[in-house]
């Protein structure tokens, strides 16, 4: 050998052992990618080492070819196999960190209760789906003639003197009951048709207990043809049974409203006492005529009901702006 080839025959010793010690101390995947690149890479380490063979003899070169090859297989084996401890390494450790201990307590929120008006609404809507309604929605802000004209309440009528109204600078106003409804799905729809329509509606009342500004309503109507005050009777009967969860002594007084005749208010005797739970009526032929339909075929019957006053009833709750108090002292019991 000559002298050339016992110092490349050296590097390469010395290469495999710098680079066998440098591959058993890396501790990550990153510094073991530039480690290859220091050996392997094109102006890498070795590479260098082999530029030197265009010095040898020809018979010399594949000798040194076949040494270079062993040393080069011998650590990409160790690459691959510290690649590998690594990456199993990491893995581990990922899973160890992401272990749940499911002994330890969790840290929870308290959770949220349904509000007592939105629990009586959904009970009442339980109750009519149940008997075959069709559940109904309106928009919040009227018009004139929906909220009074087409119920029967002209402009000179009486009868808006019973429900002190908010009104728009354009003339539109806040819905003061939910029997807009009504009349806007009439317009759509032909007889039969039973349908409750709940919602929020608005009256220029004075707040106190008993009283808001901004309540629910809940309305029924159904209109087909041969139906009589017997079947809204009955009608009204069963509902106050389920809601109330027995049957209760009920008494119909004569009332009045502009867009039902004959008109009843509806009492039940409840804790030994009268209670007032809604209005209700025959539909007035005029506003059947006003939505297209003849009087002489089709009748119907209409019922309305304030939800808060059904909640209070329900709940015992002694004062309507509780209701609306967000107090968690007050919510916190349903």
């Amino acid at each position: 050998m000559t002298t050339s080839l016992k110092q490349i025959e050296t590097e390469l010793e010395t290469l495999q052992q710098e680079a066998e010690s440098a591959i058993a101390q890396i501790k990550t995947l990153e510094g073991l990618e530039d480690l290859r690149i220091l050996y392997f890479g094109k102006k890498g380490q070795l590479s260098q080492i082999l530029r030197a063979m265009g010095k040898l003899s020809v018979e010399d070169r594949p000798h040194v070819g076949s040494l270079s090859n062993e040393v080069k297989d011998a650590l990409q084996a160790q690459l691959d196999q510290k690649r590998n401890d690594l990456q199993l390494a990491k893995i581990e450790a990922q899973l160890a960190a992401e272990t749940l201990d499911v002994t330890m307590p969790g840290v929870g929120r308290p959770l949220g209760h349904i509000h007592p008006l939105n629990g009586t609404i959904d009970k009442i809507l339980d109750i009519f789906v149940g008997l075959g309604y069709t559940v109904a929605t309106g928009p919040q802000v009227e018009t004139d003639y929906y909220n009074f004209e087409a119920l029967n309440i002209p402009p000179d009528h009486p009868a808006r003197d019973m429900q002190d109204t908010f009104f728009f600078s354009d003339g539109r106003l806040l819905r003061t009951h939910t029997s807009p409804v009504q009349i806007r799905y009439m317009e759509k729809q032909q007889p039969p048709i039973k349908i409750v329509a709940p919602g929020r509606v608005y009256r220029r009342d004075t707040v106190d207990a008993t009283h808001s500004a901004v309540f629910h309503q809940v309305e029924i109507l159904l209109v087909a043809q041969g139906i009589s005050f017997a079947h809204l009777r009955g009608t009204i009967k069963a509902f106050i049974s389920q809601m109330f969860g027995e049957d209760l002594p009920i008494r119909f007084r004569a009332s009045y409203f502009p867009f039902t005749e004959p008109s009843a208010e509806v009492d039940i005797q409840w804790k030994g006492k009268w209670l007032e739970v809604l209005g209700c009526g025959m539909v007035d032929p005029n506003v059947l005529k006003t939505v297209g339909y003849d009087p002489e075929i089709y009748t119907g019957f209409a019922a309305g009901f304030g939800v808060e006053r059904f909640a209070m009833v329900l709940h015992q709750i002694d004062d309507i702006r509780r209701l609306y108090s967000s107090d968690l002292r007050f919510l916190n019991q349903f």
